[in-house]
């Protein structure tokens, strides 16, 4: 049987070897457009709880249909770019769905002040309460899928169509309790695969479904864990693999070609599908010596994986108190890791902005990932290039790379104006959105310094029109 077999080709195929640069990059906020919308002559859920955030809203939205369990949630924003860069879409905990064109707000951020044009809003929609995650559809600009932590749905809205119901629903399949019971499960995280019809979403019960949106609107694979705790972030890579990073701080791969080491079974009409290899997080950790010594390291909750566009072997990582590495996907070792000071030794800070998961992203070149800070108002640029040169590396060593023989870059921090939760890059230029606690969205602007022949140093501001 062994001919009929599918070969399965090894994760993360070694990429081609990337050129470290010699030119250094600072960032500066250049923009800051809160979210001041209004519906009708009222303003939108989100502007309604930054103005009266101890008030009930219920009254006021019903015509909205939206509706809420709480009155204190916080206006977190998560966003993300279409693939080529050209839209950029946020939703709210407080459920305000809103597209914007990316060349039109960087022009704004620009220009004389920074109050935003609410006319050139491509979209603006209030959805539902607590949105937790938005993809676009990589086959088509004109759709967005959403979900939530209080729905065990994937909405997805075709923003052609200014409406506030979406095009098309993808249920999971109702999961009975021993009572006899139905048993909700909120989704965690989404991805789409770029052929138009498949789509994934990972739940608060440790599983993925996945649709297929051409046979029907329910689940037929389910990839599955030995956990009943939640997979929070999911990750496609090129390979046709799933990875996914749970609250019990593991991280989970799935191989959907098939072949021997595919285990699987059908069960009510749902091919269910066991993890290829799964990674205890807190275990590679404690192989980091210097690390070991100087912290307890317990299992943690993993926020957030990215994989880097620019090395595909490497999968960032970002745990709930604020610790940021590199999962190296060829021997499953932690590579790079970033450790600021906790939060709780800052008595300033907020304890509901502290606990609220952030979402960072890679640059699309240099292996540089932007974090916000979880103790102060600005934005970590960390330096995870997968070389020893690079300063998170685990096996750094200052002593040998001060006499600057290796061109290496820094960690940068850029101060905000506002608590970063979520951060998208622009997928040609390196521009950065960062999305606050305030639902603000705020726009970063790069800048390059590179030797000329005179020696002397020659800045530019990167627009969106230039291609690094």
């Amino acid at each position: 049987m062994e001919k009929y077999a599918v070969p399965v080709a090894p994760i993360g195929e070694n990429p081609k070897p990337i050129k470290r640069l010699s030119d250094s990059t600072t960032a500066v906020l250049i923009g800051a457009f809160p979210h001041a919308y209004y519906e009708d002559g009222a303003p939108c859920p989100t502007h309604f709880r930054h103005l009266y955030p101890g008030v009930s809203i219920f009254s006021v939205l019903v015509k909205f249909k939206f509706y809420t369990r709480s009155s204190t949630m916080t206006l977190s924003i998560y966003l993300i770019f279409f693939p080529q860069g050209i839209y950029l879409a946020s939703v709210t905990r407080a459920g305000c769905l809103t597209v914007h064109e990316f060349e039109s707000l960087y022009c704004q951020s620009n220009g004389p002040g920074t109050e935003e044009d609410e006319r050139k809003l491509l979209l603006h929609i209030p959805i539902f309460s607590g949105a937790n995650a938005i993809r676009w559809n990589p086959a088509s600009q004109d759709e967005i899928a959403c979900t939530s932590l209080s729905i065990s749905e994937v909405c997805i809205y075709d923003i052609g169509y200014v409406s506030l119901e979406p095009t098309e629903v993808l249920r999971k399949r109702p999961t009975i309790n021993v009572h006899g019971g139905s048993v909700r499960q909120g989704l965690y995280d989404i991805a789409l695969f770029s052929d138009d019809a498949r789509v994934l979403a990972s739940d608060t019960c440790g599983a993925i479904s996945i649709w297929d949106r051409r046979a029907s609107n329910l689940p037929q694979t389910l990839l599955t864990t030995n956990a009943l705790c939640g997979l929070t972030s999911i990750q496609l890579d090129e390979n046709q693999c799933v990875i996914g990073a749970s609250k019990s701080g593991f991280i989970y791969i799935w191989d959907l070609r098939g072949g021997r080491s595919s285990a699987a079974f059908q069960s009510h009409k749902e091919a269910h599908v066991s993890p290829l290899t799964s990674v205890k997080l807190a275990s590679m950790l404690n192989k980091i010596l210097p690390l070991k010594a100087q912290s307890n390291i317990l299992p943690k909750e993993i926020q957030s994986i990215n994989i880097n566009p620019s090395c595909p072997y490497q999968l960032a990582f970002h745990l709930d108190d604020g610790w940021s590495g590199v999962l190296d996907l060829h021997n499953f070792q932690v590579s790079h890791i970033h450790c600021p000071p906790p939060p709780w030794l800052d008595e300033l800070n907020d304890a509901m902005s502290v606990s609220l998961p952030r979402k960072p992203s890679w640059l699309p070149k240099h292996s540089i990932y932007a974090v916000g800070s979880t103790s102060s108002n600005g934005l970590h640029l960390l330096d995870f290039y997968p070389h020893i040169s690079a300063p998170c590396h685990v096996d750094y060593d200052d002593s040998k790379n001060s006499s600057g023989t290796v061109a290496c870059k820094q960690n940068t921090f850029v101060p905000l104006s506002e608590r970063a939760t979520a951060c998208a890059t622009h997928p040609l230029n390196g521009s950065i959105v960062a999305g606050t606690v305030e639902a603000s969205l705020l726009m970063i602007s790069q800048k390059h310094f590179c030797k000329k022949e005179d020696d002397k140093d020659d800045d530019h501001t990167v627009s969106i029109h230039e291609r690094q």
